[in-house]
């Protein structure tokens, strides 16, 4: 018995030991908190060899950087996703960053995971000329002469269609407007309508978002193996939709066919299939993952805010007035939604739909009196300035009308698209997707929560069990 105590108490003191080794053999990889050469690295902790602090990342989210905020300030040092990264929580120092860009020694810096399974020509990783090229032929899909001419009245006829037949029945709005999402974006990119296609396309997609935010641990099993086999599958169709286009004469009026007619008149540089392919999955992605929380979310704070539903309620009929049922909004209405488009931003603000943007450097970068080496990457962390009360009084508070008494969009520090030289091609036409989901949806619907309804804010936005509602004729 004697024996077997002292053995228990030899391993647990050998894992101790060991651990303790391991955690300091990270410190030191990463300079102990001080370079040799080039300065001082911020304070900070770098967790265990490979995996450093990402376990603690992933559980805790806000927590976890709040706490090392506290201990810390607001620029520190950590190892989260693979790499050795430092977090920026101040606002100004975020501004300069996203601004400087490329000529400040920063370019994107996405993980590993999301670098593999989004593809090396997706707009969010690539910079330099590949960057102007990939970011030009996006602008050209959704230009607002192109939102005005042909994507909004394809989302207005694809809302109109999609919300057909709600009422009396109880609906996850959390899967509803997942499927609306990936169908919208589907119809305008390819002309998919729903069917075998589509559902094939979505069950790859859920798991190669999953994929996006994990650990590069290419072993059967892990979310990052699955992502990049959804990936695979989703290349194969995507290839097979570029060689049918290519072997039929027929006109479709989508992004696809732009995309497979630019650079054919030597105005643009002309975009390879992988390119298209590449371009393609970051429209689909981004789109689906922001418009879908949003659109969720802001039907959950409609709901538990009535004045508002109230007021975006009113600010829709009167633009129903006088139009037949099946009659479209225009262009010139859609940007006369002065509140709905409150009610996005707000929504956006405090769901934290993103909570940051990851940077990585091309050289030592000084920061605040620090030197961040190069390859490291920096983590401009926007959450925090959401719940800014200097810059959003009550930031707790769902406030949609702050967004009218000032124009909040020119403010130094908005940051809810990126900035600079990447602030997010798609915003209008994101938004104009979640104004014409909201304008069906509040003109024809009144609903209420039906049971428990979870909401998990991080590592993304999303009801576990669904966000359930009973809806009723307006």
């Amino acid at each position: 018995m004697a024996l077997l105590l002292l053995v228990m108490v030899g391993v647990v003191v050998g894992v101790v030991v060991a651990s303790s080794l391991l955690l300091r053999w990270n410190e030191v990889r990463y300079g102990n908190g001080r370079r040799k050469e080039g300065g001082c690295l911020p304070p900070g902790t770098m967790g265990w060899p490979l995996f450093g602090e990402t376990t603690e990342f992933l559980k805790q989210g806000p927590s976890f950087m709040k706490q090392r905020r506290l201990r810390y300030g607001r620029l520190f040092r950590t190892h989260i996703l693979g790499c050795p990264t430092v977090v920026c929580m101040d606002p100004e120092l975020n501004r300069r960053m996203l601004l400087q860009g490329e000529a400040g020694g920063l370019v994107p810096g996405y993980p590993q995971s999301m670098l593999d399974i989004l593809g090396r020509n997706n707009i969010a990783a690539v910079h330099g000329p590949l960057h102007r090229l990939m970011r030009g032929a996006m602008l050209g899909l959704v230009r607002p002469a192109m939102l005005r001419q042909s994507l909004l009245p394809k989302i207005d006829a694809f809302m109109r269609d999609h919300l057909q037949g709600w009422a009396g029945a109880v609906v996850d709005v959390q899967a509803k407007t997942k499927e609306m999402a990936l169908l919208s974006a589907l119809r305008q990119i390819a002309g998919i309508t729903a069917g075998p296609l589509s559902d094939a396309l979505k069950t790859e997609l859920c798991t190669l978002v999953l994929g996006t935010i994990s650990l590069p641990i290419n072993l059967p099993g892990t979310s990052y193996y699955q992502g990049f086999q959804a990936r695979t599958k989703l290349v194969s169709m995507l290839e097979q939709m570029i060689a049918e286009r290519r072997s039929s004469d027929d006109v479709h009026d989508d992004m696809l066919d732009a995309l497979l007619r630019s650079g054919g008149d030597g105005a643009r540089e002309k975009l390879s299939d992988e390119q298209i392919i590449d371009l393609l999955i970051a429209l689909i992605y981004s789109g689906y993952e922001t418009m879908s929380t949003t659109s969720m979310m802001a039907v959950k704070y409609l709901s538990d805010h009535p004045r508002a539903l109230d007021e975006l309620r009113r600010e829709h009929l009167d633009i129903r007035k006088g139009k037949s049922p099946e009659e479209a909004i225009s262009y010139e209405e859609f940007k006369s939604m002065a509140f709905t488009r409150a009610v996005i931003f707000e929504t956006l603000r405090l769901a934290t739909v993103v909570n940051g943007l990851l940077r990585k450097t091309t050289r030592d970068v000084e920061m605040n009196g620090y030197v961040i080496p190069k390859g490291w990457r920096i983590y401009v962390y926007t959450r925090e300035i959401n719940y800014d009360p200097s810059m959003y009084p009550d930031p707790m508070t769902f406030n949609p009308w702050r967004w009218l008494e000032k124009n909040m969009e020119s403010h130094p520090h908005f940051m809810l698209f990126g900035g600079g030289g990447r602030m997010c091609p798609g915003k209008e036409v994101g938004t104009a997707e979640i104004a014409t989901f909201l304008h069906y949806f509040v003109t024809r619907y009144r609903w209420e929560e039906e049971g428990k309804n979870t909401i998990l804010k991080f590592p993304r936005v999303e009801a576990p069990n669904g966000l359930h509602i009973r809806v009723q004729d307006y």
